[in-house]
């Protein structure tokens, strides 16, 4: 089984289908995942398998890092498009993301003005003032949502907690806007059942809530690399430009990663 577990608390620059440049900053342990999910898709595999023994990089050893991969980037005249929170999981746990952030916005403007900042998150936190406050100040705060059915969520997203759909779309409706949704569309099979998120059941739904929540973007998208479950299949450039299509009709940008 391949998977990627990224070092922290920074790694890259790697080039991003959806991002350009990108300068990954991980809040995780370099050794191991941390998530409030456990995705049938997740290329860095199972939480089980990658149960982390290093701790969490501190609010410093972030700053420090940072500031010395982006002095190193300036010199070498190749500046990120973006710094983006990703990783070993998900990046809201850290219990100082928000200082973190705030520190992260400051480097980019001394070191690199026109990069935007990014957090790619899975939402389950969105729901603490502290957070919803720091996503507010990133440029991009790309938040998932694969569907609205919670039977689909239970099989494939694997919520680790307490985990309701409907609350989570009433704290992405919370951000008026400034929030760009991003929703993994696929086919195969999980625990013996079918994956397929693509057809109208699932889309039309799924179509209904991001027109409520309103959001600047979505970004469809489907697996691109190998995921610890392999009985799944990516979905087709039709299947996906389909989705896009009917996002756009609701006045929305949508962008596709195939």
């Amino acid at each position: 089984m391949s998977t990627i577990i990224y070092p922290s608390p920074i790694f890259g620059p790697v080039h991003s289908r959806r991002l350009g440049l990108s300068l990954g900053v991980n809040l995780l342990p370099a050794d191991g995942k941390v998530c409030t999910f456990d995705c049938v898709y997740c290329e860095c595999g199972f939480n089980a398998d990658h149960r982390p023994q290093l701790p969490l990089p501190t609010r410093e050893e972030v700053a420090e890092a940072l500031e010395a991969k982006l002095r190193q980037m300036q010199a070498d005249g190749r500046l990120p498009d973006v710094i983006t929170f990703a990783g070993n999981g998900e990046p809201t746990c850290h219990p100082h993301f928000p200082e973190i952030v705030d520190d992260t916005i400051r480097l980019r403007d001394s070191y690199c003005p026109q990069a935007k900042v990014s957090v790619l998150s899975n939402a389950t936190l969105i729901h603490r003032q502290q957070v919803h406050d720091a996503l507010m100040r990133v440029d991009n705060n790309i938040q998932k949502l694969d569907t609205i059915s919670p039977a689909y969520i239970r099989q494939v997203d694997r919520p680790q907690g307490s985990y309701d759909v409907l609350q989570v779309i009433e704290h992405l409706k919370a951000f008026q806007g400034h929030v760009i949704i991003q929703s993994m569309f696929m086919q195969g099979i999980a625990g013996g059942e079918s994956v397929d998120n693509t057809g109208d059941d699932y889309v039309l739904p799924w179509l209904k809530a991001v027109a409520d929540i309103a959001p600047q973007q979505v970004m469809v998208y489907t697996i691109d690399r190998e995921t610890p479950m392999h009985s799944l299949l990516k979905a087709t450039p039709q299947q996906l430009d389909r989705i896009a299509l009917l996002v756009r009709q609701l006045g929305i940008p949508c962008s596709v990663s195939y």
